[in-house]
Order: C-alpha cells, then structure tokens, then sequence
C-alpha cells in the first residue's frame, strides 16, 4: 500500500472492513441458521454448516493475508514459500488429528490395560532376580518382564498429610 495516497488506502482499509464484516455475519447466520434459532424446526446438515463455516474462515483469512499484509504486492516466489508451508502445517494437523482418533478407537476396542498403566513410570527389569515362589527370572539369558502395575507403590490407604500453612507477615 506503499504506492497509495492516504484517502485511497482508507478506502481500501474500509472496504477490507465491510468485506470481512459480511462475511463474518453470513457466518453468524449460517450458525443460526443450522441450529434452528431462526427458522422453527429447520436444521442444516451438521456437515454442510461446518463446511460453511469452515470455508469462510478460510477466505477470511486469506483476505487478511492478501490484503492486509500485502501479500499480493509480493513476488509469485514469495507468497509460495508463505502458503505451502501453511498448507503442509495444515494438513499435518489434520493428519495427526485423525491418526490420534483412529489411535484411541482402536485403543478402546483392545481395552487390555487401563490408559492410567501407560502414564506410570516403567519398572526396571533385573536378572539377578527371583519370584516370589523361588524361581529365578532370568529365561534364556533375558530377564523376565516386570508388571509395570505391580510395581507402583499402593496409595489407595495411605494416610493423607496435612501440609504446614504458611505463616503470614504483617
């Protein structure tokens, strides 16, 4: 905006404005809309209203990007090196997202620990070990492995501690 006297790049700051404003109220009543606070009754499909709203976040923030900051005063090279990366970052999340719900559906259907199992600290083996009943733990020149569960200190009983208050100053 450099190459614009200031009367015309108010114009163009205001038309960025109104633009964004409509589009941002089309996407008020769009939400409105598909729920049912407008018209009685009448809802749209949950996938069509995000895709909506989806795809008019996503032209907003390309305006603002175009417009105002200048990317459309830039050099072709420029503005690729800003938007791939943008893309890729884009569809890493969608990736991850996905592969994380896949994840925990299939974590759920296996249900053979509980998810608190993986949180706890692992146990270390050791060879020179026995079982409780006298055997040794060593198979094969391996150590056997050690419930990680069982390994955890029982704290259902334990007396709970009453911490010191500080002492205030006056």
């Amino acid at each position: 905006m450099g190459h614009l006297s200031y009367e015309e790049g108010k114009k163009v700051v205001f038309k960025g404005l109104i633009i964004l404003g409509i589009v941002t109220l089309v996407e008020v009543f769009v939400a409105l809309l598909g729920k049912g606070y407008i018209i009685d009754g009448f809802h749209l499909p949950v996938w069509l209203m995000y895709m909506l709203m989806i795809s008019m976040s996503l032209y907003k923030a390309y305006f603002i990007v175009y417009e105002f900051m200048h990317m459309k005063y830039e050099v072709p090279g420029l503005v690729k090196s800003v938007l791939l990366p943008t893309l890729l970052l884009t569809w890493m999340l969608i990736a991850f997202f996905s592969e994380a719900s896949t994840w925990r559906k299939w974590r759920a259907q296996v249900n053979d620990k509980p998810i608190a199992a993986f949180s706890a600290p692992a146990a270390e083996t050791h060879h020179d070990t026995e079982h409780k009943d006298g055997s040794p733990s060593e198979v094969e020149g391996h150590a056997a492995p050690v419930d990680s569960m069982a390994a955890l200190p029982d704290t259902t009983h334990a007396p709970v501690k009453d911490e010191p208050k500080p002492e205030k100053h006056h």
